[in-house]
């Protein structure tokens, strides 16, 4: 009960930590008529671009990373991306309509039914997360592929470790 009470006191202090300030408006001076109809049209669409970026979008923001990491045989989310799926959590809960596929991978090593299964077990353990974090039930799904969608295609340590992930994937 005490993990459940931090984990929802820490996704709700990142989710206000991550909160955009609304982006302040200047006063442009008064142009001709001409110049400013010229320009209204591009103002305008710019003025909508910014306001309509999708955070998941974003490259500066903590919603862009879409993979978390495991070391060898470990299907429990360690604590470097912990931040990550409670961004992602409070992500969803907010935007009810968005759904998400977990899905679930592992290195070369192993059978395939054992990477299957821990692959399975990385992926429902980043739901678990998601849901604790305020995500519904109905907004995810999960998957394991094992070893069969690697990341990075080596036989060493650092293909490996790309490959021992759970990547979150957004519908469109």
């Amino acid at each position: 009960m005490k993990k459940l009470v931090i984990s929802i006191v820490l996704v709700n202090l990142l989710a206000a930590c991550a909160s955009q300030k609304p982006h302040e408006t200047t006063a442009v001076p008064a142009a001709p008529a001409a110049s400013a109809a010229a320009t209204a049209p591009a103002t305008a669409s710019a003025v909508a671009a910014k306001t309509a970026v999708d955070p998941l979008n974003d490259p500066t923001s903590i919603l862009a990373g879409r993979s978390v990491y495991y070391p060898f045989d470990v299907a429990a989310v360690q604590d470097a991306d912990k931040p990550l799926v409670q961004a992602h959590a409070a992500y969803l809960s907010k935007n009810t309509a968005r759904n998400v596929r977990l899905e679930g991978n592992c290195d070369e090593r192993g059978s395939n039914e054992y990477n299957l299964a821990l692959g399975q077990r990385r992926a429902d353990g980043v739901m678990k997360m998601l849901e604790l974090g305020g995500a519904k039930t109905g907004q995810l799904d999960s998957v394991s592929y094992g070893e069969e969608k690697p990341k990075a295609t080596g036989h060493e340590e650092s293909s490996w470790s790309q490959n021992r992930r759970t990547d979150l994937n957004y519908a469109k």
